[in-house]
């Protein structure tokens, strides 16, 4: 992090509770030096136990990280720095409308069989990690099943989440694969409307759709992440908390304004006459 950056983040952070005095064991490393290892490992791909010497002992950061997802301090964290952003968007922190996807991603060799599986559609072997997104792109839940879960199936513990922390949506736009009884369900059960939108018949080749180009640039956002591009976490809940790692990263540069400069070649050296 720059420190800008950690200026953005150290604000956002949550106090943990020994700090409060209600018990629990100091922390025995800076929240800056475990944060850079956490996203060093999210940002570049590399095992737990291929951190650099720079870091704390990668058990240690491991350790940090999994209690981070168990505790949902991770959570906290995320969606505090989401609603610095759409504040920054002139947004309110409660959306009103979202946008919902999913994406394979095949999985590595440590993955159990008993938490993969086929996507046919694809054709591709792993999970599935299944985005609900505002408006601005900005992931408000995230969930990890088998590739071989329709997305119709897969789409009702989200949607049941969203309603339970952000009552004030109304509207989610969807994908042809939500259409069906799941509209039905989340008018009735959530009173929400999911509105699907459908490629035209006579379309070829890429067409940017109304609304799902939101999700899907969020999509591709992740992939950014080389922990991401493949899915290495044994746990599928663990997945979910790449997801938001991958996140806080992103808006954590977005809040300290920093931004990606063009490389501009510099010219040749005039040969001395």
């Amino acid at each position: 992090m720059t420190e800008a950056e950690w200026q953005v983040v150290r604000a956002a952070l949550p106090l943990p509770a020994w700090f409060q005095g209600r018990g629990g064991r100091p922390e025995g490393y800076c929240h800056r030096v475990m944060l850079d290892a956490v996203r060093y490992v999210v940002d570049n791909g590399v095992k737990w136990a291929n951190l650099p010497r720079d870091f704390p002992p990668y058990r240690r950061v491991h350790a940090f990280a999994r209690r981070w997802q168990l505790t949902g301090l991770l959570a906290e964290l995320h969606d505090r720095l989401r609603d610095k952003v759409r504040a920054k968007e002139g947004r309110t922190p409660d959306p009103t409308a979202a946008i919902i996807d999913s994406q394979s991603v095949r999985a590595a060799a440590n993955i159990p069989p008993s938490t993969s599986g086929w996507d046919g559609g694809k054709k591709l072997g792993g999970r599935k990690r299944h985005l609900l997104v505002d408006c601005l792109g900005l992931v408000l839940t995230v969930s990890v099943t088998a590739a071989s879960v329709q997305d119709r199936d897969a789409a009702v513990p989200p949607l049941e989440r969203a309603r339970q922390m952000y009552f004030s949506i109304r509207f989610i736009w969807a994908d042809g694969a939500y259409a069906g009884s799941l509209v039905d369900w989340a008018k009735d059960k959530l009173q929400l409307t999911l509105g699907i939108v459908k490629r035209s018949d006579n379309t070829t080749g890429f067409v940017v759709l109304p609304r799902r180009w939101v999700v899907e640039r969020t999509l591709s956002w992740l992939v950014r992440s080389r922990r991401l591009v493949r899915d290495y976490e044994p746990l599928p809940a663990m997945h979910e908390a790449m997801v938001l790692w991958s996140m806080t990263m992103l808006m954590s540069a977005r809040l300290a304004g920093r931004r990606r400069t063009a490389f501009i070649p510099r010219p040749a050296p005039t040969p001395p006459s």
